[in-house]
């Protein structure tokens, strides 16, 4: 074994028992590991209308029309890998690492295996996932879609994505989070690092739709290089027990620019601690971190912190949350600091409940209160996000009507 990949494990193992900054601390022993062994699916559309619906569900495309290629990982093995777009590299995390001695410079590079006990077991497991290339100058002419999907109850998934879009090249994905039906409780490590190079564009697109006792801890790192642009949306608008993640963008080089939308809504029994940090590491650097939150009974902390580290630096943070119920909570935390004398950072944060003269205004103009509810819901929770399919907008929309109308 390289000095390395010694050292690694022996910080990883340090760590096994280091509990998480923020969110509930839980018990990896309760969980046992997710099948390794793969099974493979040649095409999602022979999967049972179960399955193929709850794919749906989280912006994965049976049919794959749409897309240029797709990926999914069942519990802790890949099981599906197909590609149609000659611009993008779409493999299982542990392949690319075999094939290219180089993306070991890649690899937990990033995200430090002792943050937590949880990026601790992801690497103690040799965790496998996706990786995701595009070569210089290369656009992949559509989104790519990942899922990661846990396929048996009490088990843990741990999962490892390489995401790499090199200068001047363009990517979008859509990743989708889920449990198969009938599994109930369950444990979801992810973690991410992706690159963008200079001049790069790269729009990443996450769906949640768990199940109401499964657990989700998610460790992601970006690094956007000169004239780099890194987008993403976030979306979990259904149950689940515990959700923590605190995704953080780094932006190194000249210019580079990121915006980070968040929708969520918690559930009676559902505790979200979400959060997106942006670090200006280089002059003309620019973030919008913009959060969008609903408590219909969960708790929900919204974090947003934007780290001023360069000159002509400037950021937007924007947390706002709908309080629909008695029996929820709702806890905005924004963070600014500046290091240098030349940063412009902002942000606004409110939480509450809906505003009765909105609700009366459009009463006056023949809506019911239901229907004028739901209308505001829909608008507060729209940020613009683009690229999912019609199919997710409707369940969204769904949700959307079920909260409003279940107030």
């Amino acid at each position: 074994m390289q000095t390395d990949e010694v050292n690694l494990k022996k910080r990883a193992e340090s760590a096994v028992e280091k509990k998480a900054a923020f969110g509930e601390d839980i018990e990896l022993e309760k969980f046992e590991e997710g099948s390794r062994v793969s099974r493979p699916i040649e095409d999602l559309q022979t999967l049972d209308e179960e399955s193929k619906r709850t794919l749906l569900q989280v912006g994965v495309v049976p049919s794959e029309e749409g897309r240029s290629g797709s990926l999914l990982v069942l519990d802790n093995a890949v099981s599906h890998s197909s590609l149609k777009d000659k611009n993008v590299e779409l493999m299982s995390t542990q392949k690319a690492l075999e094939k290219y001695e180089w993306l070991k410079d890649y690899s937990w590079k990033l995200v430090s295996v002792d943050t937590d006990k949880y990026t601790a077991k992801t690497y103690l497991e040799n965790a496998d996932g996706y990786f995701i290339r595009v070569p210089a100058g290369k656009k992949s002419s559509l989104p790519v879609q990942t899922c990661l999907l846990l396929g048996r109850d009490k088990v843990f998934q741990t999962v490892h994505n390489i995401v790499i879009v090199e200068e001047g090249a363009s990517l979008d994905i859509i990743t989708g989070c889920t449990a198969k039906k009938g599994v109930k409780e369950g444990l979801h490590l992810g973690i991410s690092e992706m690159y963008v190079k200079k001049g790069a564009t790269l729009n990443f697109t996450m769906i949640h739709n768990w199940a109401e006792q499964i657990g989700v801890r998610p460790r992601t790192v970006i690094k956007v290089e000169e004239g780099g642009t890194y987008v993403s949306n976030y979306i979990c608008l259904k149950p689940v027990r515990s959700v923590q993640t605190y995704p953080t963008v780094k932006l190194e080089g000249e210019g580079a620019v990121t915006r980070l939308n968040t929708i969520a809504i918690a559930h009676p029994g559902s505790e979200l601690d979400l959060g997106s940090r942006a670090i200006f590491n280089a002059p003309g650097t620019k973030a919008e971190l913009i959060s969008r939150t609903i408590t219909i009974g969960g708790r929900i902390v919204a974090r947003g912190e934007m780290i001023g580290n360069a000159k002509g630096a400037k950021g937007h943070l924007e947390c706002k949350g709908l309080v629909l119920t008695d029996k929820g909570s709702q806890l905005a935390i924004p963070i600014l600091e500046a290091n240098v004398d030349d940063v412009e950072l902002t942000h606004e944060a409110a939480v509450g409940k809906i505003a009765k003269d909105q609700v009366e205004y459009l009463m006056a103009r023949g809506l019911t209160e239901d229907e004028a509810v739901g209308m505001i819901v829909r608008g507060f929770l729209d940020v613009g996000i683009r690229g999912i399919p019609e199919e997710l907008k409707t369940e969204i929309e769904n949700t959307i009507t079920q909260t409003a109308f279940g107030m």
